[in-house]
């Protein structure tokens, strides 16, 4: 039922109430039809449940089945080790905690606990989970709305309702039934309603609720949030699939060396068996990059640490990498591009008198200490305007004390305040709409003086105001009367007539400073920004104009018009538009969408309850850390802790830099693993054993992590933020890195199947440790190789101290293994002598020139 477009006696009917309220058997009627007027809290995720996601992966189950293998034949210090890295991975994952739940319950926070309702025409005070459909709520300034509602009485309502729509400032609410021929009108423009989690500012009011929970306007966004699908990021897509690939190669290349060794060996013998076991448990091993998960783990978390000294704090690991990609950026208005802070950019008139008149017909004040302006936000900025010309309104009032008042109402558009003078004598000061101010003048205040209001006079005014308006501007006019004596009678028919008019003032939330070269960055960085507000289309269409997001007013759409396109044709015209105003929770959920279903990677930034639906939509949800609120706190990916749109754009070049070093260590891992399974496959069909589990695993883990973590600290490249955004459907093989991954791991294989055969003329065992050795050195050095994939490391200007670091440990550590006694026994190698130890070192040093001379010719073919 539409309620606000029926009378009020209609919706008390249809609600089978009066204004007295329900009487007690009709509440426990409808308690048990409708139940508490709660949100309901979102689906939790088990920990079993959450266990299982992550050893449910195919990396996974092939690592475990080798720990389960290498248990069987007596291997079992590999079993351990292999288990202790599944174990890991499964808590780095479960980590990573569900927010839907944590948003119903910051939704629920949002209502208030106590309402004042009238029931069998008593007046009583009842927990607010316990209204009920046709309840008789009484609302006053400073409640929150408990349930949504037909305003049935009121008298001077404004109700914030900022969270919910997007409207910068409180709305005037009456009682009347909304006129209009359209089939439906949009949230923001319903002045007869009020809605669950909204806050009334100013004035009183009775209404007759009609609907409660899961079915108010607040329950909707609640129940999107809680069946919004979280989506994998790219990054993870990507990951995924190389895990099935992996996978596949893994199983392929075991059961291609279990029927090679049997047909070799001519059928199943006791130790032959083992020893098969044992090489297809080395294989899986070595073609799994155990540390991968770890390594993108710990870079990201590095990233994020460091993203949130520059105030954008990551709630998701990965989204981080999301924002690399991030191609449309959809921007929440108030708050996030301008300051939520009504202020006055425009003035015709007597500036002096008109900031006088402003500060003392005005219900706002100065805060002792701060000196912030404490009230409603139009009353603020007048305040605040007033404080500019030099006007403190304490000061101002001490002086012409406030002696009686005709408060505002949405039917006359006005309110006026009278004070005492010095002399005795008494001034009014009135304030409105300048149309019907206008009615009520006679005289106008210019600089020549106080003078008759002639219809020229009028006319310029008018024009001023048009002007003003044409802005997008809330315009407010101002005018006085003076009185010898105390009037003798206060009320709005006797005090506004006869006026003096004094000046108009226009007022704006204005943009913030830093967003517009915020803008611009990104579109040099190839991201198009949106604009979604419930703000007014004028409005809207003003400050899209302003940052340069829009340049004409085709551009922008309404949601009323939007509501009039089926999903296929909005998502055939979604590029035309940039600018989208009065629109509800559930067409922002469309916008993100139709972006979405367009292949592009989609950013939501907002600070409402409005916004959090869509938030939870996106790729990626940016919510404000100042402004705002618990719920989209809680479904965002990033919260911006100084709520600027400019720490966007760092983040965005910051999530850039972050994946293309993921790309550095996963192309660095994958060569390790690549080399590894070739020497083993080689030595396989040679027919000796080259390494154990445990010698694999400790390059995967130990060698190898920690230059892929240095890797990941890298610095950005110096044109980062001039490129377009990657592709989403990229693969990770993008760009030769597959090609590069498969000759860098057969390069390496090759200089460690080198080694072991100089080693293996003293014995097997100086020939393993000699081959593990070079292996793990090789990787060492080319760890400086990946600092970049294109460019020589000798041309590279810039340092890192990290990887310098980590190639010491790593070499220490592998020292450590070879050389102290009982440590070496434990892993199944032998010290090295002087000329094994260079042959060695030197084989592993050959990647450095070898990769430079490839780099050299591709870097020649390209130019060429």
């Amino acid at each position: 039922m539409k309620h606000y477009l029926m009378e009020s006696t209609a919706v008390l009917q249809d609600q089978a109430t009066t204004k007295n309220g329900l009487d007690e058997e009709q509440v426990s009627l409808r308690r048990q039809q409708y139940g508490l007027n709660k949100l309901e809290e979102g689906k939790k995720k088990s920990l079993f449940a959450k266990l299982w996601d992550q050893i449910s992966d195919p990396m996974v189950i092939v690592l475990i089945v080798a720990a389960v293998i290498s248990g069987v034949v007596g291997e079992i210090a590999d079993a351990v080790i292999i288990l202790m890295v599944v174990v890991l991975n499964a808590i780095l994952g479960v980590v990573q905690e569900g927010k839907a739940e944590k948003a119903i319950e910051a939704l629920q926070k949002m209502a208030s606990p106590y309402s004042k309702v009238r029931r069998n025409g008593q007046v009583m005070m009842i927990k607010s989970e316990e209204i009920v459909p046709g309840d008789i709520v009484l609302l006053e300034a400073g409640d929150a709305v408990p349930a949504d509602m037909r305003i049935i009485e009121a008298s001077s309502l404004k109700i914030e309702e900022a969270s919910l729509t997007g409207e910068s400032v409180p709305v005037d609410k009456s009682c009347e039934v909304i006129a209009t021929a359209a089939d439906d009108v949009p949230l923001g423009d319903r002045h007869n309603m009020a809605y669950m989690g909204t806050n009334v500012v100013y004035g009183r009011a009775e209404g007759v609720v009609i609907a409660t929970g899961m079915s108010t306007e607040m329950g909707k966004i609640a129940n999107i949030i809680s069946t919004t699908e979280e989506e994998k990021t790219p990054l993870q897509k990507k990951l995924a699939s190389l895990s099935h690939v992996l996978s596949a190669c893994v199983i392929g290349i075991c059961v291609f060396i279990f029927v090679f060794s049997v047909l070799e060996n001519g059928g199943f013998h006791g130790g032959h068996v083992l020893e098969m076991f044992l090489t297809a448990v080395s294989l899986a091993v070595a073609a799994i990059p155990e540390g991968l998960v770890a390594v993108v783990t710990i870079v990201l978390s590095i990233g994020v640490t460091k993203m949130s000294k520059r105030n954008a704090i990551i709630r998701r690991l990965t989204a981080v990498e999301t924002l690399g990609c991030t191609q449309v950026i959809c921007s929440d208005k108030t708050g996030t591009l301008t300051q939520n802070k009504m202020t006055v950019v425009d003035t015709f008139g007597e500036q002096q008198e008109l900031a006088v008149s402003m500060a003392l017909c005005n219900d706002a004040y100065l805060a002792e200490g701060n000196g912030e302006a404490v009230g409603e936000p139009t009353e603020n900025a007048l305040v605040r305007f007033a404080l500019a010309q030099g006007i403190v309104k304490g000061e101002l009032e001490k002086a012409r004390p406030r002696v009686a008042e005709a408060p505002f109402d949405s039917t006359r558009k006005m309110m006026s305040t009278v004070h005492r003078l010095e002399n005795g004598q008494f001034i009014q000061y009135t304030k409105g709409a300048p149309d019907e101010l206008l009615q009520r003048c006679t005289r106008m205040l210019t600089s020549e003086g106080v003078v008759p209001l002639t219809e020229e006079l009028r006319a310029r005014v008018l024009e001023e105001n048009k002007r003003m308006a044409g802005k997008a501007l809330r315009v407010l006019g101002s005018a006085r009367r003076e009185w010898e004596q105390f009037p003798a009678e206060i009320s709005p028919e006797n005090l506004e007539q006869d006026l003096t008019f004094i000046g108009l003032v226009g007022m704006i939330d204005p943009v913030r400073p830093e967003v517009m070269a915020a803008i611009r960055q990104c579109r040099q960085a190839g991201i198009r920004p949106i604009m979604i507000t419930g703000d007014h289309r004028d409005t809207a269409v003003a400050i899209a104009k302003e940052l340069e997001l829009i340049t004409d007013e085709s551009q922008a759409i309404t949601g009323t018009e939007l509501s009039k396109f089926t999903d296929e044709e909005f998502e055939e015209k979604v590029t035309q538009y940039s600018v989208y105003a009065r629109v509800q929770p559930e067409h922002k959920v469309r916008i993100v969408n139709a972006w979405k279903k367009r292949g592009k990677i989609t950013a939501m930034t907002g600070d409402g309850v409005n916004d959090a639906p869509a938030l939870k939509s996106a790729d990626i949800g940016v919510g404000m850390g100042i402004t705002g609120t618990d719920v989209t706190k809680n479904v965002s990916d990033m919260v911006l802790a100084d709520d600027n749109f400019a720490t966007i754009v760092y983040a965005v070049e910051e999530g850039r830099r972050i994946y293309d070093n993921i790309l550095k260590a996963i192309q660095f891992l994958l060569s390790s693993n690549l080399s590894e399974v070739v020497s083993l496959f080689v030595a396989t069909l040679m027919n000796f054993r080259l390494f154990s589990p445990i010698h694999i695993l400790w390059i995967n883990l130990v060698t190898d992590s920690l230059p892929a973590i240095a890797l990941g600290l890298e610095g950005a490249e110096p044109d980062i933020m001039e490129k377009p955004p990657r592709k989403p459907e990229e693969g990770v093989f993008a760009h030769g890195l597959g090609v590069d991954v498969i000759y860098q791991g057969m390069t390496i294989a090759l200089l460690t199947l080198l080694s072991y055969l100089f080693g293996s003329r003293h014995s097997h065992l100086t020939g393993m440790t000699m081959a593990f050795f070079t292996l793990s050195m090789c990787e060492i050095f080319h760890s400086l190789n990946m600092r970049s994939r294109t460019k020589s490391i000798f041309r590279l200007h810039s340092h890192n101290r990290y990887l310098l670091g980590a190639m010491l440990s790593s070499f220490i550590l592998t020292m450590l293994v070879i050389y102290i006694p009982g440590l070496n026994t434990i892993f199944k190698l032998a010290a090295l002598s002087r000329i094994e130890f260079l042959v060695a070192i030197g084989l592993a040093f050959a990647i450095i020139p070898l990769v430079e001379a490839v780099k050299l010719v591709k870097g020649g073919l390209a130019n060429g």
